[in-house]
């Protein structure tokens, strides 16, 4: 196996070693490896915009490890800041074979060659890895993007953006703004929905933004945001001036990172302490 290169990765999951994981050498025992690239393959699919477990009775099966290799290059330590990276290097008939490295800056510590078997979990033999599997992770790996949003109306997109909503834990009930609204739904290669946003209408030249919704086990993987940026655009394009979002404390950072800022004194809504903020539009905002 060729020696990885932190360069060699598009996909990087940085973790922070636990006391719990070293040893009575004062470094990470090594069996925990293993587990830093399983919580990296766990994370592999989120990157591209895949929750597991919805996904994976539609195409048929499931990955199963059936070889895992560890190389010991150098010891990780307490409180060190780890980079586990993972590539698709080969998909075969009915295998989907890995690379990784852990990595502290760019000194690689450990390298594995991981090789997974499609399988039917019922039945348990080995089944063919799926055309739609296969084109998503070649395209992941092609820094292809592994999500597109569509923009459209609440007539049209109402069934997916409430079961959406539903699952996300915003607020699933339609209300009267909603066919006012203009929609954002984020879709994965799959079709399946896992991000959405609404944009109300303007009032005064300021817009708001509401009912942002994540797929519960893709959070933190950015698709927030994507909604944000084509709410931003479609904000933009109507020619709106400013947009508003109230949020509560927990998701004002997530906002501020985008360009919004605080604007008045903060408010109570059913007991939650919320703020409003608010981003100025022009031709330079996101697109």
């Amino acid at each position: 196996m060729t020696t990885p290169r932190r360069e060699d990765f598009r996909f990087i999951n940085p973790l922070r070693v636990r006391w719990s994981e070293v040893d009575q050498q004062k470094v990470v025992f090594n069996a925990h490896y293993l587990t830093y690239f399983d919580i990296g393959i766990t994370d592999y699919w989120r990157a591209m915009a895949i929750p597991y477990e919805a996904s994976m009775p539609g195409l048929g099966g499931e990955p199963f490890v059936r070889k895992a290799t560890v190389e010991f290059h150098a010891s990780a330590r307490l409180d060190d800041q780890l980079e586990v990276g993972l590539k698709c290097a080969r998909i075969g008939t009915s295998s989907m074979g890995f690379v990784g490295g852990i990595f502290r800056d760019e000194q690689l510590l450990i390298s594995s060659e991981l090789v997974y078997v499609f399988a039917d979990p019922i039945a348990q033999v080995s089944v063919p890895v799926p055309p739609r599997l296969r084109e998503i992770m070649l395209g992941y790996e092609a820094c292809e993007p592994m999500t597109h949003a569509e923009v459209g109306s609440w007539s049209v997109l109402h069934q997916e953006l409430q079961a959406l909503r539903q699952e996300a834990g915003v607020a699933a009930a339609a209300n009267a703004q909603d066919a006012a609204a203009v929609h954002v739904l984020l879709r994965n290669r799959l079709g399946l929905p896992v991000a959405c946003g609404r944009l109300l209408p303007a009032v005064a030249g300021v817009s708001t933004i509401d009912r942002l919704g994540v797929y519960r086990v893709l959070r933190g993987s950015h698709y927030g945001r994507t909604v944000l940026m084509a709410l931003l655009k479609a904000a933009t394009d109507r020619g709106d001036l400013s947009v508003q979002v109230h949020t509560p404390r927990g998701s004002r950072g997530f906002f501020e990172r985008q360009g919004f800022a605080a604007t008045g004194e903060p408010f109570e809504v059913d007991g939650v302490v919320c703020t409003t903020l608010r981003h100025a539009l022009s031709s330079s905002s996101p697109t």
